[in-house]
């Protein structure tokens, strides 16, 4: 093909019967330069070739002109799926106000892959006119969408979602729950009593991936109301639940949990025993002195690293405290 007309001349290859031709003429084409290329690639997303149609999607999402989005979200209902990929994928590279118009368009479309596979290039694009449209498909009756509705809105970070993002704390779908936790602390909800309260809920939830989440984002909210359920999940079936809880815990400062701590410290699951340390040297527990050293010729490489760590921390405490007497 001539760099003097290069969407001519590919317009003509994409005519060829032969789909291998085609096929190679867009694997050839590297010189993107010129925008009048974005017609006939539009017009070979509808070829009957599943490879052709790929590939023109793949340098379509290369181009980034929004006139495409409508060919684009039309491959999203291809029966091909690595065609719905492929134009799944382009659509997250296309920028604008047009862009953000097709999109969320397409929030209301009948098929779930399409609302979700636009909800997602949306949270990409981070256009605040998306907010409403965003609000209300939390509803939405598929809960991969409601899942990506959820973080969309956490990328947005507007607090006044939370109210909406809070009802999804409730969701049936438990994916939905987990990923609305740390939505409301994306909008900076963690300062409301109300949302901790909540969220301290979850600890008791019957996945333990969310009850992971809210450990973790508890840990980060300042809060000390949610050290006692904190201290409960200590026992938590799952290991991870644990884990997560000890380290919110020493994030949290909670002086009151170093004894529930140092008794983690011989557990057998060495992730437990590198949290309970970690959490033990940020609650600067002089009391818990003695197992860290003990842990000092620990088996596992990375729990005497936390111990001692932790040691350096209670020992610089003390210091710091004898420093002060002194003075």
């Amino acid at each position: 093909m001539t760099e003097q007309s290069l969407a001519q001349d590919l317009a003509g290859v994409l005519r060829d019967p032969d789909p291998n031709a085609r096929q190679l003429a867009l694997m050839e084409l590297d010189d993107l330069s010129d925008p009048e290329l974005v017609r006939p690639l539009i017009e070979a997303v509808k070829d009957a070739d599943p490879t052709v149609r790929a590939l023109a999607l793949g340098h379509l999402e290369d181009l980034g002109d929004p006139s495409a989005v409508p060919a684009v979200l039309g491959a999203l209902e291809d029966e091909d799926a690595h065609v719905r990929e492929a134009a799944a994928t382009a659509l997250r590279e296309f920028r604008g106000p047009e862009a953000a118009r097709h999109l969320i368009a397409a929030v209301a479309h009948a098929r779930p892959f399409v609302r979700a596979s636009a909800v997602v290039a949306l949270r990409e694009l981070r256009d605040g006119r998306a907010v409403a449209p965003l609000e209300g498909a939390l509803g939405d009756p598929e809960p991969e969408v409601r899942r990506e509705v959820v973080l969309a809105l956490a990328y947005l970070r507007r607090p006044e979602t939370a109210p909406a993002l809070r009802a999804l704390l409730r969701d049936p779908d438990a994916g939905v729950r987990q990923v609305a936790v740390g939505a409301l602390e994306a909008v900076g909800a963690l300062g409301e009593p109300e949302t901790v309260d909540e969220i301290v809920a979850l600890l008791s939830d019957p996945d333990w991936r969310v009850r992971v989440e809210a450990a973790i984002v508890l840990g980060r909210s300042a809060h000390g109301r949610a050290a006692p359920a904190l201290r409960r999940a200590l026992d938590d079936a799952a290991w991870q639940v644990r884990k997560e809880s000890a380290l919110a815990l020493g994030r949290l400062r909670a002086a009151a949990a170093a004894p529930d701590l140092v008794t983690m410290l011989a557990s057998p699951t060495p992730d437990l025993r590198k949290a309970a340390a970690q959490a033990l040297g940020e609650l600067r527990a002089a009391a818990a002195e003695a197992p860290l050293r003990g842990l000092l010729a620990d088996i596992d490489v990375e729990v005497r690293k936390a111990a001692a760590r932790a040691l350096e921390a209670i020992q610089t405490g003390a210091g710091r405290h004898e420093t002060l007497a002194r003075n």
